[in-house]
């Protein structure tokens, strides 16, 4: 697939710092593995503690300059940023199925989905509004200015490897802030290719800086960033567990930080819901990218008055999705990302079915000649009689699985939707009016859906509460969470 990029130029392998694309320093490399096929696509540099410094330095120089631009030149660069992106959608797309494994045409979406922040923030650049706050002696006058944080810190995740680094770095570069940033293992030629089209939009040196790493290197990397002081901001989509140790280690220097971590996300179908509606909104949140989303719900409340029609309609679409590598174009599930994820999902269904419940769909790995080669693969798997005992309940699966667990009234559905230490999304489906306005307003989570299952977009606030972490991505608010507030006193005005 790599082959047929009209941009060959597009695949980089190598760190961007200060302007210039090198490789590690100690001269490791890394191996990038197509999770459909097992075969490796490239090879990207490892990095170490040198290059984060090396990166660090490079973004501390840079900052002083970028933050004296005005918002309108920084919004310029990021709008000749998001036309090469929306540009070379097809090359993008056939970079990130490469290496995520997601269909064809879901990797085109996503390109659009992460050219949607850049133009957004390019937009918001221009509109970072200060206050003028009335005087309480006369002869005085009191403002609250926006500021640029300083150096951030962008470590992304492998689910959406072009969307989540660019929900960051146009948020901290229209902000006045320059960035360092480590994408995941899994997916680094993504996050090199929209690297290589900033750099020709002409961001100056310095102003954006990668670093490739392994698994085993990225502690040595970010632990670089988290020391030192001249790095004001982390921000990180990920798992809990590494999230609250970034929260722990950069206390040291009091960064800010943005943290989007792990969900447990409920999908609720009340008695009175628009059945054909509720299965559309489950078929989007939960199959999207083969329900490696942070936001896909994991475990899915049925009334009992309607639970068995859900389950047919539900097990009827399921049943009906294609599954296999992004170079089919019938795929709507690719693989997973790797072995781990596979064993994950498959040990949630076996502990599912030790303790009751009963596979209506799918339930197994998947291999030739089911599909072909010897890909991460897992069968989209519907599961009837799920209880809150089970592994599947209380961990995020991360994979195509549908639990299904019954319920009898709004009261006790709102308190098990709500019995996680997890807060990122909820979903619901009810034509009850009171009933939505009660619902919505108990669910403990940063995003709701009611009637939708498709939640994200650039114009809303995205990000958790709990457990899910805080700091919010897209809409204003996600400018400000680059931005901190100066008040400045002038006096002797009489």
């Amino acid at each position: 697939m790599l082959g047929n990029l009209v941009r060959g130029d597009l695949l980089r392998s190598l760190n961007f710092i200060a302007g210039q694309w090198r490789p590690a320093a100690g001269g490791q490399e890394l191996a990038v593995i197509d999770p459909a096929t097992l075969q490796a696509v490239a090879q990207v540099a490892d990095s170490g503690a040198d290059d984060a410094r090396a990166a660090l330095e490079a973004a501390q120089a840079a900052f002083p300059a970028w933050r004296g631009r005005t918002g309108r030149e920084r919004a310029q660069l990021l709008k000749k940023w998001h036309a090469l992106i929306v540009a070379h959608q097809e090359d993008l797309a056939r970079i990130i199925s490469s290496e995520q494994g997601k269909p064809l045409a879901e990797a085109r979406g996503e390109v659009l989905y992460g050219a949607s922040y850049v133009e957004w923030f390019a937009e918001e650049a221009t509109r970072t509004h200060g206050e003028l706050i009335p005087e309480p002696v006369r002869g005085r006058k009191l403002m609250a200015v926006n500021e640029p944080v300083g150096v951030v810190a962008a470590i992304t995740p492998w689910n959406f490897p072009l969307a989540m680094i660019a929900r960051k770095l146009a948020p901290a570069l229209a902000a006045g802030c320059t960035v360092v940033a480590k994408p995941a293992e899994d997916t680094p030629l993504t996050a090199a290719a929209l690297v290589a089209l900033a750099q020709e939009a002409g961001f100056p040196p310095g102003t954006i800086n990668l670093v490739l790493a392994s698994r085993a290197r990225t502690p040595e990397v970010v632990d670089v960033w988290l020391a030192d002081p001249r790095v004001r901001k982390i921000t990180f989509t990920g798992s809990t567990p590494v999230g609250k140790h970034l929260a722990r280690a950069s206390a040291q220097t009091l960064k800010k930080l943005s943290l989007e971590l792990g969900g447990n996300a409920p999908f609720i179908v009340f008695e009175d819901a628009d059945l054909a509606a509720a299965v559309e909104g489950l078929m989007v949140s939960k199959f999207r990218n083969g329900g490696q989303t942070c936001v896909c719900p994991n475990r899915v409340y049925v009334h009992e008055a309607v639970h068995d029609r859900f389950v047919e309609l539900l097990a009827a679409r399921v049943a009906a999705l294609h599954v296999g590598p992004a170079t089919d174009p019938r795929s709507q599930i690719g693989p997973m990302i790797n072995a781990r994820a596979v064993d994950k999902i498959d040990r949630h269904v076996r502990d599912a079915l030790a303790r009751g419940a009963r596979v209506v769909t799918g339930g197994r790995i998947l291999q030739a000649p089911d599909v072909p080669g010897r890909g991460h693969y897992y069968a989209p798997t519907v599961l009837v009689g799920a209880t809150p005992d089970m592994e599947l309940a209380c961990e995020e699966t991360f994979g195509p699985v549908v639990p299904v667990f019954r319920f009898a009234g709004e009261e006790e559905v709102v308190r098990l939707a709500n019995d996680t230490p997890f807060g990122l999304a909820a979903y619901f489906f009810s034509r009850d009016a009171a009933r939505i306005w009660r619902v919505a307003d108990q669910l403990e989570a940063g995003i709701v859906g009611v009637n939708e299952g498709a939640l994200a977009a650039e114009a809303a606030p995205f990000g958790g509460v709990k457990e899910s972490g805080y700091g919010r991505e897209g809409s204003r608010h996600g400018l400000e969470d680059y931005q901190h507030v100066k008040y400045v006193c002038q006096g002797g005005l009489t």
